[in-house]
């Protein structure tokens, strides 16, 4: 992809990076208050997470440990497989832990009604959910995140983490990809 096919595929910022930032301090100081004096461990979902999870762990101020699971469900596509595949599980015993599992975007809900099922089964003393991104509308699992950080219609986002073809995550801010750029282009 050239410099500016990429640039083409930015169709326009939706959440700017100080948006981002601010929630994160705000939900950040809500986990830090929540969970003090208490075991803490961060769960971040890789690849789209990672941001994020570097962002929010910052936040949070209390002492925590943080730990990673890689999941795929999108396959080099804009379009979800309905499938969940685990990449990486975590390596840890989560059962003298509270967990919260740190998500870039709830989407059709199954990547993360999955790994709920799956860490609740191993006994963590709780279990939240804090997601960047909700898209309620593409829901096909009846899932809903603890923590929302914001609420988006049902777009294709990019950046902040989010990609396309493994593309866009270092954008700083999170920005609809326009799908119909070949297209625009070719006619």
């Amino acid at each position: 992809m050239d410099m500016q096919e990429y640039q083409g595929r930015i169709k326009g910022v939706l959440i700017t990076k100080e948006e981002i930032r601010r929630r994160i301090a705000e939900v950040g100081a809500e986990i830090s208050k929540e969970y003090e004096g208490k075991p803490l461990l961060l769960v971040s979902v890789l690849k789209g997470a990672f941001v994020f999870m570097a962002d929010f762990c910052r936040a949070v101020t209390v002492p925590c440990e943080i730990g990673f699971m890689r999941v795929r469900s999108y396959f080099d596509s804009t379009v979800s497989s309905g499938e969940v595949e685990i990449l990486m599980d975590l390596d840890q015993d989560i059962s003298n832990y509270h967990v919260v599992l740190v998500e870039d975007i709830v989407d059709t809900g199954r990547t993360l009604s999955l790994l709920v099922e799956r860490l609740k089964q191993r006994n963590p003393l709780s279990l939240e959910v804090v997601t960047l991104l909700d898209k309620p509308d593409r829901r096909v699992v009846d899932f809903q995140a603890d923590r929302v950080l914001f609420t988006i219609e049902d777009r294709f986002v990019i950046g902040y983490g989010l990609d396309c073809g493994e593309l866009f995550r270092n954008l700083p801010d999170i920005a609809e990809y326009d799908v119909d750029y070949a297209a625009e282009v070719t006619v």
